[in-house]
């Protein structure tokens, strides 16, 4: 089963328990992942379908830090369950050990040991950690081991 077949199962399914916030959010990711179909040629790979809910639970993170910062609590909350929906497609992210002994892997192969090898360190992390790792956080570890 695809990545789109089974959110569009998981829709139907809210929307016969009638948990309507849950459909909602499911309906809006569903298009998204059609649109990206639709320019590609009907080409929607899993992995293209990761990179997508992961751009889409970036902005609710973001959209969320915004609202609590302007104390919009209800708008917060709001952004903060669709960011638990949408994480629940999200393959399982790296812990920050993992992302550690993952970098320190990289640096000893690239041999990069100054802080100015973060511009050649970091894509090779990135593409080979695909999905599984926050940049941010690699970013701070490679900066740490770096420094």
């Amino acid at each position: 089963m695809s990545i789109l077949e089974k959110i569009k199962k998981d829709m139907y399914s809210a929307m016969k328990s009638r948990e309507k916030d849950k459909a909602n959010t499911l309906r809006v990711l569903i298009s998204s992942l059609k649109n990206f179909k639709i320019e590609n040629k009907n080409k929607l790979s899993d992995s293209d379908g990761v990179r997508i809910i992961k751009k889409l639970v970036k902005q609710r993170k973001d959209s969320a830090m915004i609202y609590r910062d302007a104390n919009r609590l209800d708008l917060a909350e709001r952004e903060e369950f669709e960011l638990d929906i949408l994480s629940s497609y999200m393959p399982p992210m790296y812990s920050e050990e993992e992302i550690i002994l993952f970098v320190k892997k990289i640096l000893q192969e690239t041999g990069a040991k100054y802080l100015n090898d973060i511009g050649k360190v970091m894509p090779i992390i990135m593409k080979r950690g695909a999905g599984k790792i926050d940049g941010k956080v690699a970013n701070s570890i490679v900066r740490d081991l770096l420094e």
